[in-house]
């Protein structure tokens, strides 16, 4: 691989997709991604009743099999989903886990067979869909509808606001901005994992870590696997197979979103290599592992893609070793319970800037393609992206919602469909 080879590498990266770092760079690159990812991958199985370690473990293996289906060509980290929540509540409330596992199984079939689909007849329509006035917007778009979910973390403690904690984000706002701009060398890789760090240290100080957990855990304990047909007595759940699988679509669009952030940062086309079919197949797959294991359903995540933005470090390498630290990890309770108190204002403090990275990357997408806003077409598309998807305007039809996200999306790509190139007052006689 050399660096004259634009089509496979993207120059401005420190290390790019394919590049392999030195093993000691590799563990604290990857272990960065590791504490990135944590908080909401084992936050889902908390809130609807699942052992945490499973879904680290979940994610973990998913990761890996997403890399192995992409032919290790797009830098990616799969975790537990928040879209499905509100459904798996009602499910494990109703019937436990086998009817969650049988409809985490069901919504990752949806990709797999989607995917089957793509790769007979191809994704040329991708481009025609979603042009950079469609796709810039939803990129901002995926960015800025985690700013609630940012400043919640940082500012509020029992849902209320608390000073102490907002001043604990800001601490870890400050240093993870120092690093990202003053350090160089390897230490300008990882101004996340040090922001976490020191973001740690100082909430340790001002007591707002709870060890308790940590004093308890165990130092060796083996995941509670649910694997279907052995923990119970197998039986069908259709409740759960027809609640859980169009969800699927909705998450798709936030996939394909998460993939138009990865093209812009390693200036490649995934759409087209190694394909979306194949995208689509690793995410499907992810799903299908966690729900047989005893985990909720996996997505890409947005947090360690704001990583990729910040540190300009793409190497899928780096993202599988992050998958295997998370398997191992959901193995040694003593270092899980050590990262799950780390407290909701360092997170939510390195997520201003990581969703923030996000959003400038849409901005990114609009000015490169040189999008003409003087028409009045391009106005009323991403007029309409940005306030239906930063308003977190949503759609509910019983346990089936759309979510801000895929709503944008779905309008976007509708206007782009109808509306004339010009409107009638900016054509020329």
């Amino acid at each position: 691989m050399t660096k004259n080879n634009t089509e496979f590498r993207n120059d401005e990266a420190i290390l790019d997709v394919q590049d392999k770092p030195s093993f000691q760079h590799w563990l604290v690159l990857s272990i960065q991604h590791l504490f990135t990812m944590f908080g909401s991958t084992v936050l889902v199985p908390l809130l609807i009743g699942l052992n945490p370690s499973i879904a680290l473990f979940s994610s973990g293996c998913g990761t890996l099999v997403y890399i192995l289906c992409t032919k290790a060509k797009i830098p990616a980290y799969l975790g537990s989903s928040f879209a499905f929540i509100a459904t798996m509540q009602l499910l494990m409330k109703d019937y436990g886990y086998p009817a969650v596992g049988q409809g985490a199984i069901a919504a990752g079939l949806v990709y797999v067979i989607v995917a089957l689909v793509i790769s007979k007849f191809g994704s040329n329509w991708v481009d025609k869909i979603l042009p950079p006035v469609v796709v810039g917007p939803i990129v901002i778009v995926i960015g800025l509808s985690l700013a609630t979910t940012a400043a919640n973390d940082a500012m509020l403690h029992n849902s209320n606001y608390d000073l102490k904690y907002f001043a604990v984000a800001l601490f870890t706002l400050a240093v993870t901005i120092i690093f990202n701009m003053f350090l160089g060398g390897f230490a300008s890789m990882i101004p996340v994992l040090l922001g976490i760090i020191c973001g740690y240290i100082l909430a340790v100080l001002v007591g707002i870590v709870d060890f308790s957990s940590v004093a308890q855990a165990k130092w060796f304990s083996l995941p509670a696997f649910d694997v279907l047909g052995v923990n119970y007595h197998f039986k069908w759940y259709p409740a759960a197979i027809i609640t859980m699988a169009p969800i699927a679509f909705v998450t798709m669009t936030e996939h394909m979103g998460h993939v138009m952030v990865l093209n812009k940062l390693t200036k490649r086309n995934f759409f087209k290599k190694p394909g979306l079919h194949r995208t689509l197949l690793g995410d499907g797959l992810s799903s299908v592992l966690a729900g047989f294991v005893g985990g909720p359903p996996t997505t890409s995540y947005g947090e360690n893609i704001g990583v990729l933005a910040m540190t300009k470090v793409h190497s899928v390498w780096v993202l599988g070793g992050a998958a295997l630290f998370a398997i191992i990890f959901s193995f040694v309770g003593k270092i899980s319970a050590l990262i799950q108190s780390i407290p909701t204002p360092v997170i939510g403090g390195i997520s201003f800037l990581l969703f923030g990275m996000i959003a400038s990357n849409g901005m990114r997408i609009l000015v490169d393609n040189k999008v003409n806003f003087e028409l009045k077409r391009n106005l009323v598309i991403t007029s309409v992206i940005l306030v239906v998807g930063i308003g977190g305007t949503y759609l509910k039809l019983g346990d089936f919602q759309l979510t801000s996200i895929a709503l944008s999306t779905l309008f976007g790509i509708i206007l782009n469909l109808v509306l004339p190139q010009q409107a009638v007052s900016e054509r020329k006689n």
